[in-house]
Order: C-alpha cells, then structure tokens, then sequence
C-alpha cells in the first residue's frame, strides 16, 4: 500500500529550477533513498514532503488524501537533520521530551515512559543527563533520531543524517537505523549523496540530477542496469568506452583479462598500471580502438597469474549480459 504519492512537484528559487515534474512514491513500512550530488533537489523534495516548504505546481498525498497544503504539524513526520539541531542547554532526556511536550493527549509520567523507551531503542539510556556537548557526534545523532521516534511518527524523515560522522561511526548508525525502522516498520525517506549509504541501507533509491528524477529501483536493479550514463557513471565504478556506434559501459568487477583474445569481441589493450588492492587488484589500462581508459578488478590470486607489468598488451572481454548500452548522444 502506497504510504506517501507525490505527484509531479516543481519548484523555483530565484529563477533557478530546483525540481522539474519530480513523482514518485513510498510504500508502507519501506525506506526509500533520495541519491544525488549536491544541488539536484534532493532536499528541496524532502522539505516539500515534510511541509517546510511549498512547491510551485503539484500535488502530495498522505495514505490517499491530499496533503499539498497540510501544515507539517499535521503531517506527523519525525524529522532528524544533518546538523542534529539539538538544545544545547538541554540534556539528552530533556532534548527528547522537547518533542513529546507539543502533544498535549499525554500527561507527563506517559511522556517519560516514551522518552526513556526511545532512549533505550538508540542504547542511549546511561547517557539521558548528559548535556550536548558532552556527548560525541554519533552519540548526538542517536538522541536526534530518539527525539524523532519517541513520538510515534507515522513515517521518518532523514536528511543527511550520517555526513557529518566520521567512516566508522557512519557504518554502524547506518546498521541501527535500519533495525529500528524494520523494528518499527516506519516508511522512510532518506536524503543521502553516499551512493554507499543508499545501496546498503535502501529498498528502493530515486537517483536525482539537474532537479529530475533519472532512475527509480531496487539498489540492485540500479547498480546492474543503471538506466542512463549519469546513473552508471555516479552509482560505484564505471567503464565507458565506445562501440558499433554507441555507449557501453561496463563495471571493473566484470571485465577478464587474458593475454589473448577470448573471442572475436575482445578488445585490445595496453597496461598502464596496478593497483593492489588485498584480496583484490585494479588494473589500469588504455583501449586500442579509441583510447579509453577503464580498470579492471581482479581477484589478485588471478592477478598474479597473469603477471602484468606496466605497458604490457592484454585482451579484455565481458560477457555481453554485463554490458549496459546507450546511445551514441548519452
């Protein structure tokens, strides 16, 4: 059941289109991944949604019903941002019954019991009586999405959440942010440029540029058949190169090389160099047809097989499955 429908959104801001007839949809319980580089409008989709700001022309519907010009107090969204805006003369507890105080059905002692039941949930309930700046930066977070779940949204509303953290604490907010909105079954949508965040943690991604949509799909669908070269070339590492008149484009992990052809579609090629890796290695090489560039990623057990040096001639093949195929023009 279609939680959230949003029906070709437009906006300008001074003359500059920050979303151009963007639709798309969110399932009940699901987390959906808005992906793109800075200033393609992801953002400015999500403020719309959450009623923060207003579009120029089309429409947002809530669980059937319209919702275009609901105030966000009424659209029940919890909401967590990139900088945590946290009160900084408040404890974490006190942080998280800020947000509980606006409903008014609930007396104090049922406020408590949900703050501290959300503080639990994020494994923040030793820290309740710290203050802000006595906690770290993933730490802070925890007590912004606290805030966020203790009053029983109807769907989640993140923006950013995890940039301003450091690798390791960004890989394991991303592990418990998932398990709570599982757990919860909360329907989700998350404002990300880390194409890493959105392929691990996402059911379906909405890949943005230019203030349209370019893709919609599963993060696997969009990682093996990304739908245009924006797609293949932003999500992981892409090969392009030329042939029969049109685009390829063709992952590292899927490219063999051998130091004669496979077959009559091998391309010739000249080693630039290799990159070890671990358990794997890239090599760099340059196209004889037209001069691309494009690496490949080998197990380096096969790696060391093959004994490449630097300006070696090679042959590379793909199967034609793992080729993606655009127009000469894309």
């Amino acid at each position: 059941m279609k939680f959230l429908e949003v029906k070709g959104l437009s906006k300008k801001f001074d003359g500059q289109t920050a979303l151009d007839k963007v639709s798309l949809s969110l399932e009940k319980g699901e987390l959906l991944c808005l992906l793109g580089p800075s200033g393609c409008g992801k953002t400015t989709l999500l403020r719309i949604i959450a009623g923060l700001e207003t579009a120029d022309r089309g429409e947002v519907w809530l669980e059937g019903r319209e919702a275009t010009f609901l105030p966000p107090a009424r659209r029940n969204f919890g909401i967590v941002f990139q900088s945590y805006a946290l009160f900084p003369n408040m404890t974490v507890r006190q942080n998280v019954l800020f947000g509980l105080a606006q409903n008014k059905t609930l007396d104090r002692a049922e406020r408590e019991r949900k703050a501290d039941e959300a503080l639990e949930m994020v494994d923040l309930g030793p820290h309740r009586h710290k203050y802000p700046n006595q906690l770290s930066g993933g730490q802070q977070q925890r007590t912004a999405l606290a805030r966020a779940i203790a009053v029983s949204p109807a769907a989640l509303l993140l923006d950013e959440p995890l940039s301003a953290l450091d690798a390791k604490v960004r890989a394991r907010l991303r592990g418990e942010i998932c398990r709570l909105q599982r757990a919860m079954g909360l329907s989700t949508i998350m404002v990300t440029h880390d194409q890493e965040e959105a392929i691990t943690m996402a059911d379906r991604i909405v890949v943005m540029n230019n203030a349209v949509v370019e893709q919609i799909g599963s993060p696997r669908a969009i990682y093996e058949q990304p739908a245009t070269p924006f797609v293949a070339g932003f999500i992981g590492a892409m090969n392009f190169y030329s042939q029969a008149g049109g685009l390829c484009a063709v992952r590292p992990e899927k490219l063999e090389i051998d130091r004669q052809p496979r077959d009559a579609e091998s391309l010739s090629a000249r080693i630039g160099w290799v990159e070890f890796r671990g358990a794997s290695t890239r090599v760099y090489a340059r196209l004889a047809q037209d001069g691309s560039e494009i690496c490949v990623d080998l197990p380096t057990e096969r790696a060391d097989q093959l004994t490449i040096r630097e300006n070696d001639r090679v042959y590379i093949s793909v199967a034609a499955r793992h080729v993606n195929r655009y127009p000469a023009a894309a």
